[in-house]
């Protein structure tokens, strides 16, 4: 389909859509909180939503709340409440409703769908089984080799399976903007590989939903922990594809104890209900959640708002810097 753009292909109101965010992008520095629902937060999860909630309102910006509720078997009945219970009191308070990816499917759907009509997506066979043992020449172990890339497409059921819907990369590198983590510039081919959007259960995938709220709800910087640094390059390879500029990205390193080990499961799984055990109120966690970004000393005792009061978005990055300038 060429001499067509993705905004070609978008329906009216999406178009409509991608000028209001563009002029909240010039305008603001929005951000957002995107927890699973799949347990309580442990206390990695609540210093990242910190983090999250302080760069974006030294911004002044709008901080959001997504519950990033797709994948529907590993919900947890009562999460999503004890996340918001837990936020609220630590005084992380979020913007506007809560919002919820499994009320965005048809946004998430009508995307896909451009991007199937622009010829960019093509069905894949290929099982995980098949594709478990396969590294991609001179890549990363889990590159997918491209085997339905040429193959004509199928996109029926066949053998009572459905394919995967996988987005097609072209040659060169995908770059974004990276405060925290390693540069923020991958091989689109050798390094990401060609990007499911679709799985073969019908679901849709955690990267397209992902990037295309990022783009939808006009959000400036995402703060998540450094474990999804690699889920960075196929969410940046889909909004390329619908001509949005990245976010900024600040993948927050683990959070290592005062020997330079890991936190563990035992000391930070347990989320607030250990802290809460001793008798540490609001204060006290916020105090040792912002200690361990090296944002106040050890033992300080103050809320968010305080917190907030006292910082300027340079020197906490620079602070939050200095452990990888330092390595």
């Amino acid at each position: 389909m060429s001499g067509f753009t993705m905004a070609d292909l978008l329906p009216h109101h999406l178009r409509s859509l991608q000028a209001e965010v563009a002029d909240l992008r010039a305008s603001s520095r929005r951000g957002r909180y995107a927890p699973s629902p799949t347990g309580r937060l442990h206390l990695g999860n609540l210093r990242t939503a910190l983090l999250s909630w302080l760069i974006t309102r030294l911004q002044g910006g709008e901080w959001l709340l997504r519950i990033d509720d797709l994948d529907t078997p590993r919900n947890r009945p009562g999460a999503e409440a004890s996340i918001q219970e837990d936020l609220r009191w630590l005084g992380l308070l979020w913007d506007g409703p809560v919002l919820r990816q499994s009320e965005r499917r048809g946004l998430y759907a009508t995307v896909l769908s451009a991007l199937r009509r622009s010829g960019q997506l093509y069905p894949c066979r290929c099982s995980r089984r098949m594709l478990a043992d396969v590294s991609a020449p001179h890549g990363r172990s889990g590159v997918y080799p491209g085997f339905c890339r040429s193959l004509a497409p199928r996109w029926g059921l066949e053998d009572e399976r459905l394919p995967s819907w996988r987005l097609r990369l072209e040659p060169g590198r995908l770059r974004w903007q990276e405060e925290l983590g390693p540069e923020g510039c991958l091989d689109g081919l050798q390094e990401v590989g060609d990007v499911v959007l679709r799985r073969a259960d019908g679901f849709l995938a955690y990267h397209l939903a992902t990037a295309v709220d990022e783009w939808a709800l006009g959000i400036a910087d995402v703060v998540r922990g450094l474990d999804l640094w690699p889920s960075t390059g196929p969410q940046v390879a889909v909004l390329e594809r619908l001509g949005v500029e990245p976010p900024r990205y600040w993948h927050l390193p683990l959070w290592m104890d005062g020997q330079g080990q890991r936190l563990s499961k035992r000391d930070g799984g347990q989320g607030l209900a250990a802290w809460q055990a001793e008798g540490l109120g609001p204060a006290a966690v916020i105090g040792r959640l912002a200690a361990s970004l090296d944002l106040v000393p050890e033992g300080a005792e103050l809320s968010a708002q305080e917190l907030l009061q006292q910082c300027q978005l340079e020197p906490v990055r620079q602070r939050l810097i200095q452990p990888r300038a330092e390595s």
